[in-house]
């Protein structure tokens, strides 16, 4: 049953490094910042002052666990929800963000090989059950990706093409399993072609009217 939800609208984008995120990201924040809209654009990890440094053990520091990278990742994404995403929703603003729960259960049970209702549930419990109401998947061959990356590689773009396959194939069933909350996008298409299908959606989702299932076009807030 969806709970109440605050009345802003929340927005994330998901898919491989290099899909192109950033950019439709930026494009999102003009095009609705030009339209009188309150935007935040966040990310994860590192959304928050203790989101930095856990970005930074993530990324960029030694070997992890997989279960200790999986409760690191949880306890940013807690944080995250509690000090910015819920706030600024509850102020009206659209919340965009570049990576959220799906982010974890793509790379550290698709790519991490953990189990995935492990880690659903420890991500659903870390936000109190919040979800995007729109959920943006790039999808693209990692072999691709791979070489539009411009900066060093971090702990997860240099666990190899096998990780990032394995994470692509998740991302997608973790799409095709609620088609109501995403919306494939190809990413091997122009940045152009890529825009006009995200923002041909946020017009729609912008338009329609509150319903109980979009919790007020916020989010959704999942037992």
């Amino acid at each position: 049953m969806t709970a109440h939800a605050p009345t802003g609208l929340f927005v994330s984008f998901e898919g491989v490094d290099g899909a192109g995120k950033t950019t439709q990201v930026e494009r999102l924040r003009t095009y609705l910042t030009e339209r009188g809209r309150t935007v935040v654009v966040t990310r994860e990890p590192g959304g928050t002052e203790l989101g930095v440094q856990l970005r930074q053990i993530l990324l960029h520091g030694g070997d992890i666990a997989p279960r200790a990278e999986a409760l690191l990742f949880a306890a940013d994404r807690a944080q995250h929800v509690a000090q910015v995403i819920t706030p600024a929703l509850e102020r009206g603003a659209v919340v965009i963000t570049d990576r959220y729960l799906d982010s974890s259960l793509a790379y550290q049970a698709g790519g991490r090989e953990l189990t995935a209702g492990d880690v659903r549930d420890l991500s659903m419990w870390a936000t109190g059950g919040l979800l995007p109401r729109r959920t943006y998947l790039l999808d693209i061959d990692p072999v691709l990706s791979h070489g539009r990356l411009v900066h060093g590689e971090d702990r997860m773009e240099a666990a190899g093409m096998d990780f990032q396959r394995r994470t692509r194939e998740e991302f997608l069933k973790l799409a095709q399993a609620d088609p109501e909350r995403f919306l494939i996008v190809d990413a091997s298409a122009g940045i152009e072609e890529v825009w006009h299908t995200i923002q041909t959606d946020i017009e729609t989702l912008l338009g329609a009217p509150a319903t109980a299932s979009t919790a007020g076009q916020a989010g959704e807030r999942r037992p």
